[in-house]
């Protein structure tokens, strides 16, 4: 069971992030850490992070943000959630709070972009469907395979809730696209995996994929040899990574252990090859990969949500 640690925010609840995808607009998050404890979450290395089975819930959020409006000469257009923890913990205090500021911001006509690997409650997704015009999703999704996603994700909802959450936000009107984020080398990079979710995805009305390889930092290694029972499973994963790469992310802020750009190019290739085939498009953001791409993952949306996509990736343009 999660520790929750209540405490009161001292720093600005809209912050800006150090991600190229997230400078143009505000982000919160409701934790420093996260209750889904996904095993390869780089947030593991973040100096506030709270440590295993813990999270600090920051309780005064909803009146600091209403007080931050207040101030501002002019709000927004969006607010995105959230850069390092889940909007839609398993945790009441964090479920009761997304709500409650949810709720304000749509009454007041600030839109809301969100990332979840989450179980969004039912009145959550009747508040987003309420105001699906200024409401953009993004479904976090890594496998169909229910033992890769209970090795890896396994406080998280399982891969066929979030197929049925996001197929029901599609149909109230609200924009839902995918992220990739990360495939697992040796584990869930191979067509036998990639084929049956971008099916899966299709079929529910995603047309857009954002995809990224994991990478490693000495903290998600540990995470991973600690937690991770079927030592085959981690064997293939972690063999993966010989002949790794240092690489700079995070304009350039972070240092961590990437696959060589040949064989994240190759995975790409296989996506993209994939997705065409079901009509579907992929996007591969710069702020992980600057070596092998350049544009934006869209993470946050896009804003005007009519707004045409004239910045998707040279690398990987549109199927022809």
């Amino acid at each position: 069971m999660t520790q929750v640690i209540p405490i009161e925010r001292k720093s600005a609840v809209l912050t800006p992030s150090s991600l190229a995808c997230l400078t143009h607009v505000p982000t919160v998050n409701f934790t420093a850490g996260c209750a889904h404890e996904y095993r390869y979450c780089y947030a593991r290395g973040y100096l506030t992070h709270p440590g295993e089975g813990k999270i600090r819930f920051y309780t005064n959020t909803l009146a600091k943000l209403r007080e931050e409006l207040r101030r501002k000469r002019k709000k927004p257009a969006t607010v995105y959630f959230s850069p390092s923890s889940d909007p839609f913990q398993p945790i009441s205090e964090v479920l009761d709070m997304a709500y409650d500021v949810f709720r304000f911001l749509l009454e007041s006509e600030i839109g809301v972009a969100f990332v979840t690997k989450g179980r969004i409650p039912e009145r959550h997704r009747s508040l987003l469907a309420a105001h699906a015009p200024i409401v953009q999703g993004r479904i976090g999704m890594i496998t169909l395979d229910p033992g890769i996603a209970a090795a890896f994700e396994p406080f998280a909802a399982t891969p066929e809730v979030r197929l049925t959450q996001a197929a029901e936000l599609i149909i109230a009107g609200i924009p839902v696209e995918a992220r990739l984020d990360p495939i697992l080398p040796g584990l869930t990079d191979g067509s036998n995996c990639l084929e049956p979710l971008c099916a899966a995805l299709a079929s529910i009305g995603v047309r857009t994929i954002a995809a990224s390889a994991l990478f490693l930092r000495p903290a998600v290694v540990g995470s991973l040899r600690r937690h991770v029972e079927d030592k085959p499973m981690l064997g293939r994963l972690l063999n993966s990574f010989v002949g790794s790469v240092p690489l700079a992310i995070h304009a350039g802020n972070s240092q961590v252990r990437a696959l060589p750009a040949a064989a994240r190019l190759e995975i790409m290739e296989r996506l993209k090859s994939i997705t065409c085939r079901y009509g579907m498009k992929v996007l591969v953001c710069a702020c992980k990969n600057p070596d092998i791409s350049s544009g934006s993952c869209h993470i946050s949306g896009r804003w005007p949500p009519a707004a045409c996509e004239s910045s998707q990736l040279k690398l990987f343009p549109l199927c022809q």
